[in-house]
């Protein structure tokens, strides 16, 4: 059997763009590498901080972003997905960049949620900061109009401590901060299911589920799902 080359790092396929931020990745998050069944490559992304990228609308770094995924791309990943929602902004500028696969967002699943519902029944967002969740973003992921949308924001913990990138993290009141969000969406009788824009929601995924008795969509489990599709599994041969 021949084998080609050409990548510098074997056996990684997705690629994963992470904000420079100092808070504590705990385990479910995308930046805790134990999160992950399989192994990845990160790349921070200098200066792309969580208030820049969240609250100043990314601007000025998508070069940086390019840069990275690039990067990414040329030492072996076969994929290339980020760590924030937000960054839905820049998946078309990124996907003409590269030669690989583009994920930016949770929100890209939210359309695909929409289709496997009951009738009746939408998603809803779950997001870290509803008040710069622009109509672009929604847009630029394919989130329809009028999409129900709830947030951590406001007096919240989880939203403080991961914009403002605090060196620590009371994971009990993000908890609570984000049950008490996603049952306010609930509230909504067309909301069917959850999809969690910010990827440091995840860990809580558990707890949201069970409080609102609701599908829960993270990104963890979109990029679980677009892994599968660079690295198919090997099933065994029948005797």
């Amino acid at each position: 059997m021949k084998v080609s080359g050409g990548k510098a790092i074997y056996g990684a396929s997705v690629g994963i763009l992470m904000l420079e931020a100092r808070f504590p990745r705990i385990l479910g998050d995308m930046g805790h590498a134990g999160t992950w069944d399989f192994p990845v490559l990160y790349r921070v992304v200098r200066e792309a901080s969580p208030d820049r990228v969240v609250r100043q609308g990314a601007e000025g770094l998508l070069p940086a972003f390019i840069d990275a995924a690039r990067s990414l791309e040329a030492d072996g990943a076969d994929g290339i997905t980020t760590n924030c929602g937000f960054l839905s902004l820049f998946q078309a500028e990124l996907s003409a960049a590269l030669g690989v696969p583009v994920l930016s967002s949770s929100l890209m699943q939210v359309p695909m949620v929409n289709s496997v519902l009951p009738a009746g029944k939408r998603a809803g967002i779950l997001t870290v900061s509803q008040s710069t969740l622009t109509p672009e973003h929604l847009a630029k992921a394919g989130v329809p109009s009028g999409t129900p949308i709830s947030t951590t924001e406001g007096r919240s913990h989880f939203t403080e401590a991961i914009l403002g990138d605090w060196p620590e993290l009371d994971t009990a009141a993000a908890e609570a901060d984000n049950v008490e969000a996603a049952l306010r969406l609930a509230q909504d009788n067309s909301v069917g299911a959850i999809v969690l824009e910010c990827t440091n929601m995840t860990p809580y995924a558990s707890a949201i589920g069970h409080a609102t008795g609701l599908p829960v969509y993270s990104m963890v489990g979109l990029v679980n799902w677009f892994q599968t599709s660079l690295r198919p599994k090997v099933w065994p041969k029948e005797i």
